[in-house]
């Protein structure tokens, strides 16, 4: 009877809400969750690797939005935060427009710069070879079993500018948790 009872009470409470019932409808794609890159994502950490007494060095950076490799080296390019430039540096220059990054086949990355940018010098190509590296080692999709030994190693970007080209694998970086 009180089976009955409980029944009978759930029953009437869910046909009170005043929602009438209906069909399946047919809306576009089923409701697959978050991915990196949402706008309602979490902020996620990011290594940008600046100079600190001209050695390489990570700095962790909590960013929001969608974190892809250009926004990294845009705000690589826009150098070290106040509180950073305590201690960081930077030999990369203030980009007056922006640079297009695209992955190429295989590990390698090209950074095409706008035509005004100077040629770089080897650490601030260093710079951005540990970044872009370090990025790509972040949001990789890795097997379960596979470790991430040498997975800024496997990284080499190649930098172009008006007239001149760097290239640099990031086999020097140093590990993010190494601060």
């Amino acid at each position: 009877m009180t089976a009955l009872l409980v029944g009978f009470a759930t029953a009437l409470a869910l046909s009170a809400c005043g929602v009438p019932s209906s069909d399946v409808i047919e809306a576009g794609e089923p409701a697959s969750g978050m991915f990196p890159g949402s706008q309602y994502s979490v902020p996620v950490v990011v290594s940008l690797y600046f100079l600190d007494d001209g050695a390489l060095k990570a700095y962790p950076r909590k960013m929001r939005g969608p974190v892809d490799l250009g926004t990294a080296v845009r705000r690589l390019f826009d150098g070290p935060t106040k509180s950073e430039s305590v201690t960081a540096t930077t030999q990369l220059p203030r980009l007056t427009d922006t640079s297009d990054v695209t992955v190429g086949g295989g590990n390698g990355v090209s950074i095409k710069l706008p035509d005004d940018v100077a040629p770089l010098s080897r650490p601030a190509v260093l710079q951005l070879a540990c970044t872009v590296a370090q990025v790509r080692g972040t949001f990789a999709k890795l097997p379960a079993d596979t470790n991430r030994d040498g997975a800024l190693a496997s990284t080499s970007v190649h930098v172009l500018g008006d007239g001149w080209t760097r290239t640099q694998s990031a086999d020097s970086c140093p590990e993010p948790w190494q601060l």
